[in-house]
């Protein structure tokens, strides 16, 4: 079976939701929003949901099986971009940013310092501050283009 052009998105605190439609049904090519629970989309023939269970990793699974080099995957999950990348797709954060085959390497290494500082600091009972940085109309204005500029390459290579 041929591998058709698709978007995966890891649905759960997916914050360019709308964003993915709208291209989905502007390029015709089909995207599964994947999600531990039901999860709201519109009704269009190229777009669809899938519930996973609640299991650890769950949805980053379902969607790492399925990845290909015809594929598109939304995610801010690193370790999830990382499973994608080896499996040939094309991964964009919601910010826009791309992770590729070059960065990957330095953000898993990144994700793993920060997850140790975190634990350092709970442990020694400071205040966790911080978080994420407010989503702004700037990264859904980057992310737009990131996903449109990965769809017409996939379409040329095609």
């Amino acid at each position: 079976m041929s591998e058709e052009l698709q978007i995966f998105i890891d649905g759960d605190a997916c914050p360019v939701k709308d964003e993915i439609y709208r291209v989905t049904v502007r390029h015709g090519v089909p995207a599964v929003l994947v999600s531990n629970s039901y999860i709201r989309i519109p009704e269009h023939a190229m777009i669809s949901r899938q519930i996973v269970t609640d299991g650890f990793d769950a949805a980053d699974d379902w969607i790492a099986e399925r990845a290909h080099a015809k594929s598109v995957v939304i995610t801010a999950d690193i370790l999830l971009a990382d499973r994608c990348l080896k499996a040939g797709a094309r991964v964009i954060g919601p910010t826009g940013k791309p992770f590729t085959d070059d960065s990957i390497g330095a953000a898993v290494a990144t994700r793993a310092i920060l997850a140790d500082l975190r634990v350092g600091i709970s442990e020694a009972g400071a205040p966790r501050a911080g978080g994420p940085a407010p989503f702004t109309k700037a990264d859904r204005s980057r992310f737009l283009s990131a996903l449109d500029e990965a769809l017409v390459a996939l379409k040329k290579a095609a």
